[in-house]
């Protein structure tokens, strides 16, 4: 069942999330490389998207949503079987922050400061900023793709049943269920990552966003 059409509410958004975390998608080669929009595996097999990678100093992160952190995994893995370790937890949880970070380790994957969108295209990223009404933005999410319209309200409040979201930005792009961790971006210049919505791209929606500002100042991370 798709989100209810609640604008300042995400209801559903912990049954998207359980939805986001039961089973996995089919895997082909082993990955090279690790870009925003990619999929990672924990230790138990469940996944996650990346929304950003990210640096600090000569260290390589990636930036996922929180609810990943409440899998408590200790080891992700870029393929489903998961022979290619990638990295291990770091910071964040679920309920409580709106964010994750881990901490890449295996030296023998890239992970370059792109999104992908799918077909083999990427988008190259080259910073953060802080999203404005007005602006333009699109996120890339798992289910529904690539999708974009504009940033129309700032610092937002949501509730849902896992507690208040403060300082999230909302958008008229829609979304689907599962696309929850995708990134957004305005151009080349990262703006957030899916939180929740109401609505779907069938019938129209919005879309809300934790301000990947944010993360990078609490971490001591940029991007590329």
């Amino acid at each position: 069942m798709r989100r209810p059409p609640v604008p300042t509410t995400v209801l559903a958004l912990l049954a998207a999330l359980a939805t986001v975390l039961l089973g996995a998608p089919t895997a082909s080669a082993a990955p090279t490389a690790v870009r925003g929009g990619d999929v990672l595996y924990d230790d138990r097999g469940r996944y996650c998207v990346v929304a950003f990678n990210a640096r600090r100093g000569s260290e390589y992160h990636g930036i996922l949503a929180g609810h990943c952190m409440g899998a408590t995994a200790a080891t992700w893995y870029a393929d489903a079987a998961r022979t290619v370790p990638v990295g291990t937890t770091g910071a964040g949880s679920f309920p409580g922050d709106t964010y994750g970070v881990i901490r890449y380790t295996n030296t023998l994957l890239a992970y370059p400061g792109e999104v992908s969108l799918g077909g083999g295209a990427a988008r190259d990223i080259t910073g953060a900023a802080s999203p404005r009404v007005g602006q333009s933005v699109c996120h890339m999410g798992r289910v529904s793709g690539l999708r974009c319209g504009t940033v129309n309200a700032v610092n937002v409040t949501v509730n849902h049943p896992g507690g208040t979201l403060h300082g999230l930005f909302r958008s008229n792009a829609c979304s689907e269920v599962g696309d929850e961790g995708g990134p957004a971006f305005s151009g080349t210049t990262a703006l957030g990552i899916i939180v929740g919505g109401s609505g779907n791209c069938a019938f129209g929606g919005v879309t809300y966003y934790q301000p990947v500002t944010q993360i990078l100042a609490a971490h001591g991370l940029t991007l590329y």
